[in-house]
């Protein structure tokens, strides 16, 4: 049976907001991820994405990010875990990006 969910999504870029370049390897920052979700007690996915971007000044800037998914999380919660990972990785900000995809469980009996 297919349901509606709600989901969020929060992009976090690895470059630092001062020096403009990533300081720690990805794993560093997939281990902070990972413990700040957990503290949460939420579930989660992730995804080490690639991308590029132009700052207000015109500069190009081509970055790795953490793509994180929440599903049934309050907003107050998705803001709380976003503004962690903004913190503890030096950000000037992060993206989150609210959808209510359709879903279905599909399940297979072995027997």
């Amino acid at each position: 049976m297919k349901q509606k969910t709600k989901q969020a999504k929060i992009y976090v870029g690895l470059n630092d907001s001062e020096k403009h370049e990533q300081l720690f390897e990805k794993d560093r920052y997939v281990h902070v991820l990972k413990n700040v979700c957990r503290s949460y007690h939420t579930a989660f996915s992730f995804d080490v994405i690639n991308g590029g971007y132009f700052h207000e000044d015109g500069t190009y800037v081509e970055e790795t990010s953490l793509e994180l998914t929440l599903l049934e999380v309050s907003d107050e919660l998705v803001r709380e875990i976003a503004k962690d990972l903004c913190a503890f990785f030096h950000q000037e900000s992060v993206m989150v990006v609210y959808s209510e995809p359709e879903v279905e469980f599909i399940q297979e009996i072995l027997g």
